[in-house]
């Protein structure tokens, strides 16, 4: 799969550096896949929720952050939406 938005994530690790190693797996996890459907995501992130027009959020940490994306299943590209605490995601 192909990332787009990758600076959003690394501004983000820049100021939340308890992040790093998750998302920098993150990362290495999702260029490495490909992804055809919903069900490849929640095989390898069971606790990822859906959302309509193929938003996928990740729980980040232990649910310590979350992680919006947007997935195109048919041209394998990752969009990075939003990422933020869990408290920044509820008040949205």
């Amino acid at each position: 799969m192909k990332i787009i938005g990758l600076g959003v994530l690394h501004a983000f690790v820049a100021k939340h550096a308890d992040t790093r190693s998750w998302i920098e797996n993150w990362i290495c996890d999702v260029q490495g896949s490909q992804w055809t459907s919903t069900q490849d995501i929640k095989r390898r992130y069971p606790s990822a929720s859906f959302l309509p027009q193929r938003v996928v959020i990740f729980n980040v940490r232990g649910n310590d952050y979350r992680l919006e994306v947007q997935v195109a299943f048919s041209s394998a590209v990752v969009a990075v939406k939003w990422i933020g605490t869990h408290a920044q995601y509820d008040r949205r």
